[in-house]
């Protein structure tokens, strides 16, 4: 997965920065690996970065998305709509394959 950032712009009043960004992958990446691939590209915490819009154009391997960055993690609860924030979580689905893979290391 390669990730472009396209514009970074600083929304002080919400304490955030609201970041453009491109996807060129053979498939759509989850919210999840956008959100990690994120917050390791900028430098800050997973909490701080929700994804609140990808579109796949059709027809090509090109995502386009938007992403909010908060200073803060504990402000994008109190300004995020409650639907993305369920999104940005991982499903339960997730989480037990991932407690699967850390039993079957250790």
């Amino acid at each position: 997965m390669k990730i472009e950032l396209k514009m970074i712009k600083s929304n002080p009043l919400f304490e955030r920065r609201e970041v453009s960004f491109e996807i060129e992958d053979s498939k759509t990446p989850s919210r999840l690996e956008v959100r990690k691939e994120l917050a390791t590209m900028l430098k800050t915490n997973e909490d701080s970065v929700w994804v609140k819009h990808m579109a796949t154009r059709t027809g090509t391997h090109l995502t386009i998305g938007l992403a909010h960055v908060y200073d803060n993690p504990t402000r994008a609860l109190s300004v995020e709509p409650k639907h993305i924030i369920k999104r940005n979580k991982p499903s339960a689905e997730e989480n037990r394959s991932e407690e699967k893979i850390e039993d079957e290391e250790a």
